[in-house]
């Protein structure tokens, strides 16, 4: 996304090209800039247009049309078949990945991309510094509330307390099994919306048939079924070293499962990552709940 007079560009990555992204890339863009043009060049792409009409006329798509009202400017769309139209937008894609991306980066995450992005971002304004004070100046004021690029989605909690969002599931807190709830669906994430309240955001993904299951949205049922910690798919799904603890102690007497239930529920207090961590740096043969919690909570010796 360039602003034109100055050239000043802003440029995000994506996993995907569907409208929330489309969506997110402009209130990120005009955010960025701190100001809105007066309108903007498109190329008919599915996430603008739903119909080509005579001449200049499109029937827009509802969500860019919002978006529009929302941020009060004008689109223009470059004519079906006239390549050179989309020149500026092409000429920036090929700018970015010459400038910005050879040689080709290695990154750990969207955001560690798109920090890259960001600095480049910086350094072009920088080119550009006095056309960009006044094109600045000329950028119609941000509103007072941002857009939501989110799609909400009504979904049904199914018995195994898992919301299906575009062929993954993700798992609710199990009060929540058998009712309609919204899933807000971002570019980045799912937040799972029971009235106005969010009871749990989920890192999107773009794969499919895949299942989440949070441990924490399972504890109280596996507190009234303490057996179902032998099958439980969430349990399975724990990091290698709850794995191995389970076996350990439903190995050691017929009563395991329930000392495997207490280290569980620990899981209501501290962290999974710091869970695992302290399982890892402890003997199997000495971990119970109680010596877990030591380690997790340790005693202020100095205090003695």
């Amino acid at each position: 996304m360039p602003v034109k007079y100055s050239a000043v560009p802003f440029v995000v990555a994506f996993p995907t090209e569907r409208l929330e992204a489309f969506l997110e890339g402009h209130v990120r863009g005009f955010n960025y800039f701190g100001g809105i043009p007066k309108e903007g060049l498109y190329d008919n792409a599915t996430t603008q247009v739903v119909k080509v009409l005579a001449g200049p006329d499109r029937e827009e798509h509802e969500w860019f049309s919002s978006l529009r009202a929302h941020y009060l400017f004008d689109s223009h769309f470059c004519r079906p078949a006239h390549a050179n139209e989309k020149g500026t937008i092409e000429s920036l894609v090929k700018y970015v990945r010459s400038r910005a991306l050879v040689p080709v980066p290695s990154f750990a995450s969207w955001d560690e991309c798109n920090a890259h992005l960001l600095r480049w971002c910086e350094k072009e304004k920088e080119k550009h510094a006095d056309r960009w004070q006044e094109e600045k100046a000329a950028l119609r004021a941000l509103p007072t509330t941002s857009f939501s690029s989110a799609r909400p989605l009504p979904v049904k909690v199914n018995t195994y307390s898992l919301a299906t969002v575009d062929r993954n599931q993700y798992s609710v807190p199990c009060q929540y099994t058998g009712q309609m709830i919204i899933a807000k669906a971002y570019v980045d994430r799912i937040d799972l919306i029971v009235g106005s309240q969010i009871v749990f955001t989920h890192t999107r993904c773009y794969r499919r048939g895949e299942v989440f299951m949070e441990i924490g949205h399972y504890l109280s049922v596996l507190e009234r079924k303490p057996h179902a910690i032998t099958h439980a798919s969430v349990v399975r799904q724990l990091p290698a070293v709850f794995g191995r603890l389970r076996e350990k102690m439903l190995a050691a007497h017929s009563r395991g499962y329930k000392d495997f239930l207490a280290v569980l529920l620990l899981l209501r207090e501290y962290a999974l990552s710091d869970v695992a961590t302290a399982l890892e740096t402890m003997d199997e043969a000495d971990v119970t709940a109680t010596t877990l919690r030591q380690r997790l909570s340790p005693m202020d010796t100095s205090a003695q």
